[in-house]
């Protein structure tokens, strides 16, 4: 890298750029070892259900047994740890848009390792999804500083946060155990739900658990404070419903749908909740405000695009039959028997013969 002749380049710069690279390097990693985790996660889910052992869909947890499984438990846990340290090195506009890349490596792992494939809509919404997300965690504002744990409490007892926190509680709730067992193995949305918005929980505790952990190095007594144990607990919680659920999740739909949704919205569950526990939005400019509204709409677009057209078997190899049949109007049968029954067979072997996977 170059840099003008007439400007110095003082050891602090230089110390920051390293600083910066760092943080690139762990965002990065991050991505590729939680895009990684869900096609081991995958993978392990399959081997059992070849097996004949009741699957996670179906409430079980002989997935606890299998290797590949942990190895994808294991990989997530390094990406995420390593997406918790990019922030000490890297902006958070920078680390945070980068978690976009587990959807892409997940995707291109997945047509590697599962045989899964979207049609072209799926294609275009994953990409309207990861666009309208960086949108609006480029427009974000930042956070309001907390520096002690005392001052945690204080943001946790905000009228605002406790209407959230019990608003998230009690929607989860209701769809753990009156949604879920009706339409959970029928709507991806379901179990996605329920892991974005705990998972919005679980964010905020790791926060203030972080907080906790500077204050211990710094001397400070806060193994005394209850509220530190009390993260602790609910951290341990929402993971476990978060694991519970997007394992079920993996287990019945087709990962390179769940993927993107979960990202999406896990991260405007995140995005909402500290934009409530840290007051984000007093101090949103107009600009801000446009692009976070533009980004959601985007996201919105994405979702519909993977969900209402998921059953449309149409790809850029279909096209031209498409155009074929749209030209000639109706076209007797005999005369696309072949091609139409080539083509199934193909979307079949790519899929595992389910419709949606294209």
């Amino acid at each position: 890298m170059w840099s003008l002749p007439w400007v110095d380049v003082t050891p602090e710069m230089e110390v920051n750029r390293k600083e910066f690279y760092i943080g690139l390097l762990l965002a990065v990693s991050s991505s590729i070892f939680i895009g990684a985790s869900f096609i081991l996660k995958k993978k392990g889910l399959l081997r059992l259900a070849s097996t004949g052992s009741t699957r996670a869909g179906h409430g079980g947890y002989a997935y606890l047994k299998e290797w590949l499984w942990w190895a994808g438990l294991v990989s997530m846990g390094v990406g995420e740890a390593a997406n918790f340290a990019a922030y000490a090195f890297a902006p958070a506009t920078l680390v945070t848009p980068l978690g976009a890349l587990s959807v892409l490596v997940s995707a291109v792992l997945s047509s590697y390792f599962l045989n899964e494939r979207l049609n072209i809509h799926g294609k275009i919404g994953c990409l309207l999804c990861i666009i309208g997300s960086t949108v609006m965690v480029i427009h974000a504002p930042r956070e309001e500083e907390v520096s002690s744990l005392s001052a945690m409490a204080e943001k946790l007892k905000d009228p605002g946060f406790i209407v959230y926190a019990v608003s998230v509680v009690g929607s989860s709730l209701v769809l753990m155990f009156a949604v879920a067992p009706r339409y959970g193995q029928k709507n991806v949305l379901v179990y996605i739900l329920i892991c974005s918005v705990i998972g919005s929980l679980s964010v905020s505790c790791v926060k203030g658990l972080g907080i906790g952990i500077k204050e211990l190095f710094s001397g400070i007594a806060v193994l005394k404070e209850p509220l530190f144990w009390v993260l602790i607990i609910c951290l341990v919680i929402c993971i476990t419903i978060q694991i519970s659920y997007l394992n079920k999740a993996l287990d019945i739909f087709n990962t390179s749908l769940v993927t993107p949704i979960y990202y999406v919205f896990f991260t405007t569950s995140v995005m909402a909740c500290s934009a409530i526990l840290f007051k984000e939005w007093l101090r949103m400019t107009t600009d801000g405000a446009l692009g976070t509204v533009s980004g959601f709409l985007t996201i919105l677009i994405g979702i519909f695009l993977l969900h209402a057209f998921k059953d449309i078997t149409f790809t850029l190899d279909s096209m031209p039959l498409f155009l074929k049949k749209s030209n000639q109007g109706a076209v007797p049968n005999h005369d696309l028997t072949t091609d139409e029954s080539k083509l199934r067979r193909d979307m079949n072997s790519n899929g595992g013969g389910k419709p949606w996977l294209l």
